[in-house]
């Protein structure tokens, strides 16, 4: 049998390990502690703490200003085209203004691609959408995180998260236009005064 404090060899019937006097624990107490292990190695898969993406306010913005100028712009055609004679079919017309559309479609893309995830051991920022790349930043290596918007973003309720951290390539993450941006750094502070303790 061997000591579980100092490794030492000792015989099947010791009670106290020869070389550092630890108590051996009888069988009943072994099987105990091992049904506690497995119990521990379930409990070490992350706690997600939040997921967020960026805002899609200025995507909704942007979908409301392109319907707004898909009218407008099939109403400019119409007009042209019985101001100047020239018979422009009406489909093309309405196919030129759901073409504004793309603009905000493209944008939407873009945000729905970019996704923040706060667990209890790291901050992980993933980006793509049919390739994939996945940043993880340990809590144990951040060193500074700050809360910044601009005015607008303050009006909006909205604003960027700054983490500075130990990495010597990238030492400077940043989750853009996120909501209640005050709140998630807190999060992300609290988490990580628990990973340190």
């Amino acid at each position: 049998m061997f000591c579980i404090k100092c490794g030492a060899a000792n015989s099947e019937e010791a009670i106290y390990c020869q070389k550092c006097g630890g108590e051996f624990p009888d069988e009943h107490e072994e099987e105990t502690k091992v049904a506690t292990r497995v119990d521990l190695e379930d409990s070490d898969l992350e706690e997600e703490i939040f997921s967020i993406g960026p805002t899609l306010m200025f995507v909704k913005i942007g979908y409301g200003l392109a319907v707004l100028g898909a009218f407008l712009l099939v109403a400019l055609i119409s007009f042209l085209s019985h101001s100047i004679g020239v018979y422009i079919p009406a489909w093309a017309s309405v196919l030129a203004g759901l073409s504004l559309l793309l603009i905000p479609a493209y944008f939407h893309l873009r945000q729905k691609m970019i996704l923040y995830t706060l667990t209890d051991s790291k901050v992980e920022i993933d980006n793509g959408l049919i390739s994939k790349t996945t940043r993880n930043v340990p809590l144990g290596i951040i060193q500074d995180v700050t809360v910044s918007a601009s005015f607008v973003q303050r009006i909006l309720g909205l604003g960027d998260v700054e983490i500075e951290n130990a990495n010597e390539n990238d030492s400077r993450i940043v989750l853009r236009n996120i909501n209640y941006p005050k709140e998630a750094a807190d999060d992300l502070l609290d988490q990580m005064r628990r990973f340190n303790r």
